[in-house]
């Protein structure tokens, strides 16, 4: 799992500077300084100069800065890479990924660039959306084991126009089987392979108390963060996916309890207690970002 924190990683439309400025220092981890779905046609190339200039002049304190490009077959992708790398962006976050070969391409254009730049190799990290295709979800677990892969995240919306479905949720807000099936395949490869799980967008942002279920269900499922999209989803989410004071106190009670019994299955709190439960509990304290 990543060393740095992904609870809350929130979209910025590409050269909306009223958006940007809202977003610094709002307690995101992350910001997506989006080139894709945020900006009309017309207006690439003047929020890909934009991101770049944000990349150079703004203070994001230690926010980390992701970049989502176009799609590589859309004659775009390439072009946003090529010019936002030399402003160094900490990540990428790449949509419609059909599989491996996608990665594996970006692998090798960013590998060039950095030898060009004297740059570290591999210091950008991937961040694939691996569902957002039909041929990416039926490739999840090759995709997320690809180079430079740091997490992983899922989105309903391009799936269900992919697939012809007339929506993602039925009337109770709930997401329909291929849905839930996208999400729970994006938790199990990231697990996987050791990076982080992120969750998809909740695209009704004036509904906070649909969002926090969802935030806090998908952080006891396991995942490290969700994607957002309004400002005020921000300390939500942020909210869920940082464990308790009495959940961290819990698992250091558990742990001191595990070093004084020794090895072995041992009582605890009327339970027994062995080596899944201890497990669970430093992984707690890793996203609580305590030493365990």
């Amino acid at each position: 799992m990543s060393g740095r924190p992904r609870r809350s990683v929130h979209f910025v439309p590409g050269g909306q500077e009223r958006f940007l400025a809202r977003a610094l220092g709002s307690g995101a981890d992350a910001l997506v300084l989006d080139l894709e779905d945020a900006v009309l046609l017309a207006d690439k190339a003047s929020a890909r100069e934009a991101v770049v200039r944000w990349l150079r002049e703004r203070d994001f304190g230690a926010q980390e800065r992701i970049v989502r490009i176009n799609p590589l077959d859309s004659g775009l992708g390439v072009a946003d890479l090529e010019a936002t790398f030399a402003a160094g962006p900490d990540a990428y976050l790449i949509p419609k990924v059909r599989g491996f070969a996608d990665l594996e391409e970006l692998d090798v254009r960013l590998t060039a660039l950095e030898r060009s730049a004297d740059r570290p190799e591999r210091g950008i990290a991937l961040i694939p959306i691996a569902t957002e295709t039909p041929e990416g979800l039926l490739s999840i677990r090759e995709i997320a084991h690809a180079p430079r892969v740091a997490a992983l995240t899922w989105g309903g919306e391009d799936l269900s126009a992919a697939i012809g479905a007339r929506r993602n949720r039925n009337a109770a807000g709930e997401y329909l089987d291929v849905f839930r099936y996208a999400r729970i395949a994006t938790l199990l490869a990231a697990a996987a392979a050791g990076v982080d799980a992120l969750d998809a967008v909740y695209v009704d942002f004036r509904d906070l108390d649909g969002l926090r279920r969802e935030s806090e269900a998908a952080a006891e499922m396991g995942f490290a963060g969700k994607l957002t999209i309004h400002p005020e989803q921000i300390a939500v989410v942020n909210a869920a996916f940082t464990p308790s004071d009495e959940e961290v106190r819990a698992a250091e009670e558990l742990l001191a309890a595990a070093a004084r019994a020794g090895a072995g299955a041992f009582e605890h709190g009327g339970q027994m207690i062995d080596v899944p439960h201890l497990t669970r509990a430093r992984k707690l304290l890793e996203r609580a970002g305590k030493a365990s």
